[in-house]
């Protein structure tokens, strides 16, 4: 019988992976994880080395054709984080916005992404419907409802190495000072991992770190309010993890935009090829060659006159 391993499903089980996560955290080494629209993109995370994939609410949306304003709901959100997540090795953690409603749901939504094979999720406290958080016009709940989401969040797990993590968009709303205090009642609550959204630049990363005593996660996103800082600058401020959460998406549209403008003018793709990844190269990320000897091996019936 050919091995199927890792054909249908990752080969680390959930568990496996929820477990390295929490350890990856708790290692001291920054945690990189871009984000993926598709499972696809997240079988190129893994081959290029990064620790782990990210599944941004944002990306997701866009990826629906909607503004990313808390139009998706829990179904659509643990569908695609189920298939992203079962499509490679590593760990992944997911946006789950504001919870899709209040604390109930919130311990809800936490349920279904574990059953759908995710690692961890964020939960914000904006209020619900939510903005991009790098937009303007946000509005943050009281911190001590957002504790409520926590807490249910929290309780509702079955795993206790499903990560739990909590972000705060009260710098651009309440001010920085403001958004450590609620980061650390957040810890508090029992959030595993604080997500600071929408810092300015290297010295409010590191005003957060010094005061708040938790694994902690940097949102390095194109064209918002937050300097763009490198891993080496993130390790030595002591985060935990890095999100690039909307760059594969953004580096696909502008290359689907750049190719289809050109076919349009030149009327022909032929120009376009060296761009193009290969069908011999996504036949590799796909294991074809795998999916065949398995069919192969498991296609043994005969008729009766071929028997010998």
């Amino acid at each position: 019988m050919s091995d199927a391993t890792g054909l249908f499903t990752s080969r680390n089980t959930d568990a496996e992976k929820r477990a390295s996560l929490r350890s990856a955290l708790d290692s001291g080494e920054l945690q990189r994880w871009p984000g993926a629209f598709s499972p696809l993109v997240a079988k190129i995370v893994a081959e290029a080395g990064f620790e782990g994939v990210y599944v941004s609410g944002a990306a997701l949306s866009a990826d629906l054709g909607l503004p990313d304003i808390g139009l998706t709901t829990l179904s659509e959100v643990a569908e695609r984080g189920s298939a992203i997540a079962r499509s490679t090795e590593l760990p992944t953690l997911i946006d789950a916005d504001t919870g899709f409603g209040e604390p109930m749901s919130a311990a809800r939504t936490v349920s279904v992404l574990e059953d759908a094979g995710l690692a961890g999720c964020h939960l914000e406290d904006q209020v619900n419907p939510k903005r991009c958080g790098h937009l303007d016009g946000k509005e943050v709940v009281p911190a001590d409802e957002m504790i409520r989401r926590i807490a249910a969040a929290v309780g509702a797990r079955r795993d206790p190495n499903f990560i739990v993590c909590a972000r705060t968009d009260a710098r651009g709303v309440e001010g920085l000072d403001a958004a450590i205090e609620r980061a650390k009642a957040y810890v508090d609550a029992g959030a595993d991992l604080i997500f600071t959204e929408a810092l300015a630049d290297a010295s409010e990363f590191a005003a957060f770190r010094a005061a708040v005593d938790a694994p902690l996660l940097a949102n390095m996103t194109e064209f918002g309010k937050s300097k763009l800082l490198t891993t080496d600058r993130l390790r030595n401020l002591g985060y935990n993890a890095v999100i690039y959460p909307v760059t594969t998406l953004r580096l696909a549209m502008g290359a689907v935009e750049a190719g289809l403008a050109a076919i349009a003018e030149e009327g022909t793709q032929a120009a376009l090829l060296d761009k193009m990844q290969h069908r011999s190269r996504l036949y590799d990320f796909l294991r074809y060659s795998d999916y065949n000897a398995f069919d192969t091996n498991l296609f043994t019936y005969s008729t009766p006159g071929e028997r010998s």
